[in-house]
């Protein structure tokens, strides 16, 4: 499978604010934050075109089966992806390409989720932010093999997460560890 890195789409945001708004609408009182997060969220980036949006819960359990229900018609398709202390949605478009993920997450680790503070970190470096795009373009040149690709990121990702973390006084975790 070819991993597409699409030039920035500035409906991008629109994408992710129509998708949160569906989903707060339809499980009224569920989510406590819905954030949208990754590539797509950081103005000018290039990424895999796929809106990635982070929402928090007092706990995982708030995702009953009727919960579940909902989230699946609206398109939403469970995935154990492997992480701990999150549970991942994904959707497809029609043609059965990914259009949305969404992570699930609880709201004690949201002050200090990885994603959120990737995304602000390079927001606000935009030298960091080409460095990461030009690693995502040679990287989708060199392997069709997502997680290939996605592990071979962490450097780059690894160096954001710690400066956006020193910046704010956070303890360093590694890029793939829940906290």
């Amino acid at each position: 499978m070819t991993i597409l890195i699409a030039d920035y789409d500035p409906s991008w945001p629109e994408q992710a604010a129509a998708a949160s708004a569906e989903l707060v609408e339809a499980l009224p009182g569920m989510f406590l934050e819905v954030e949208h997060v990754g590539s797509t969220s950081v103005p000018g980036l290039a990424a895999k075109p796929v809106i990635d949006l982070m929402t928090s819960v007092n706990t995982l359990d708030d995702v009953t089966d009727e919960r579940v229900a909902v989230l699946e018609r609206l398109g939403y398709r469970f995935e154990d992806v492997g992480m701990p202390n999150r549970l991942f949605y994904f959707r497809e478009k029609a043609q059965g390409e990914r259009s949305h993920h969404l992570h699930i997450v609880t709201a004690d680790t949201w002050p200090t989720r990885n994603e959120r503070l990737f995304r602000d970190h390079l927001r606000a470096h935009p030298e960091m932010a080409a460095e990461y795009e030009a690693v995502k373009r040679r990287l989708a040149a060199e392997t069709d093999d997502g997680f290939t690709y996605t592990k071979s990121k962490t450097e780059v990702i690894q160096r954001g997460v710690d400066a956006e973390r020193t910046a704010r006084g956070l303890p360093l975790v590694t890029v793939w560890e829940e906290v």
